[in-house]
C-alpha cells in the first residue's frame, strides 16, 4: 500500500468516535507497523515543556526502557529541541544515540505541532539500514497533522 493509499485510512482511524484519543494512537501506530514493512517500532512521545522531558505515549514493538528522554538527549530529545524532522540512516553513526534494542538500525522522529507548539513526536525506528525517503517524511508530517485535530 502507497503513502497515498494509506492516508484516508489514517483519517478515518484518527476519526473513529467512542473510543480514547490513545486508543487512536495506539491503533494508528498498529496501522502504521502492519502496513509499512520497515517501521518496525511506531511510536509518540510527549512534551511536559515545564520538566524539558519527554514521556512514552502509544506505541507498538518491543518494550523499551526509555519512557522518559530529557531534551536534548538521543534523537527525540534533539526533536524536542530543534522543532526538526530527523532522519538517521544507521544509528551506530549517531554520537548522541540512545540504544533501544540491537535490532533497531535506523530512525525517523517528526515532530507534532499543535497550534504552533511542539507537544511531542512520533518515533520510528527499523530493523533495515537507510530505509526512509523524502516520501516517509512527508507521510510521517500528515500523520502528524491529522494527530494534531485530536488535541
Amino acid at each position: 500500500m502507497t503513502f497515498q493509499e494509506l492516508q484516508p485510512k489514517v483519517t478515518e482511524l484518527l476519526s473513529q468516535g467512542g473510543i480514547s484519543r490513545d486508543e487512536k494512537l495506539k491503533n494508528l501506530c498498529g496501522l502504521l507497523s502492519d502496513t509499512i514493512s520497515h517501521y518496525d517500532w511506531v511510536g509518540f512521545y510527549f512534551a511536559d515543556h515545564e520538566t524539558r522531558t519527554l514521556h512514552l505515549g502509544p506505541y507498538v514493538g518491543a518494550e523499551t526502557d526509555h519512557t522518559v528522554i530529557p531534551f536534548g538527549k538521543g534523537i527525540c530529545g534533539q526533536v524536542a529541541e530543534s522543532n526538526a524532522n530527523f532522519v538517521v540512516p544507521d544509528v551506530k553513526a549517531q554520537d548522541n544515540y540512545i540504544a533501544c534494542s540491537l535490532t533497531v538500525k535506523s530512525e525517523i522522529v517528526v515532530p507534532l505541532f499543535v497550534h504552533g507548539k511542539n507537544i511531542g513526536q512520533i518515533d520510528i525506528d527499523s530493523h533495515v539500514l537507510d530505509p526512509f525517503t523524502k516520501e516517509d517524511e512527508t507521510f510521517l508530517e500528515f500523520v502528524n497533522q491529522e494527530v494534531a485535530k485530536l488535541f
